[in-house]
């Protein structure tokens, strides 16, 4: 299992208790939908390692206390802190015709309603439940807000994601990018 067929599913962010059960964060939309979870894969040393799960607790917030199949010592647990948790993309739901999954837009041409074709998508980045596509223009990165009055479309056919950008966000970070350019005129 490599992680090119695989998503993200969330990261183990600490232990609980000193059995070794681990508390993990599902970055996920619906978190209820594994509750059921049998196995996972964890990102170790940049391979993936099956983990079988004895017992998963699903809390609020998007976290779960989850006991693993021969973790059963804090020492253990602890050295799971930190990673990656991952699944294989076909256990993934079919999307409508409209509807993408973030790691599937990766690569995209941002083309803009206005101002025509802008950049790639680089990353989705999922920050304090505002997620923002990360986009290179014209030598700076720029973050735009998935809201759906601004992401209009994902063509899976084209690879291109259309949307309306507020105006001036653009300007924003040309701004913030010229600012920062140490000037050559010495």
């Amino acid at each position: 299992m490599t992680q090119d067929n695989c998503y993200l599913l969330g990261y183990i962010v600490r232990t609980h208790g000193t059995a070794g059960n681990v508390v993990i964060y599902l970055d996920v939309d619906y978190p209820d939908d594994y509750e059921d979870l049998e196995t996972v894969y964890v990102e170790i040393k940049g391979e993936l390692v099956p983990y079988f799960i004895d017992e998963i607790n699903l809390q609020k917030q998007s976290n779960a206390i989850v006991t693993f199949e021969d973790v059963d010592t804090i020492v253990k647990a602890q050295a799971l802190v930190g990673t990656s948790l991952y699944l294989p993309l076909e256990e993934l739901s079919e999307l409508g015709e409209d509807e993408f999954y973030y790691h599937e837009i990766k690569g995209f041409k941002v083309v803009d309603q206005t101002l025509g074709e802008l950049g790639i998508v680089r990353e989705v980045y999922s920050l304090n439940g505002q997620d923002l596509i990360a986009m290179d223009y014209q030598g700076s990165e720029v973050l735009i807000p998935t809201a759906n009055d601004i992401v209009i479309k994902a063509d899976k056919e084209a690879k291109s994601l259309l949307v309306n950008l507020p105006e001036g966000l653009l300007e924003v970070y040309l701004d913030n990018a010229a600012e920062n350019t140490p000037d050559d005129a010495d």
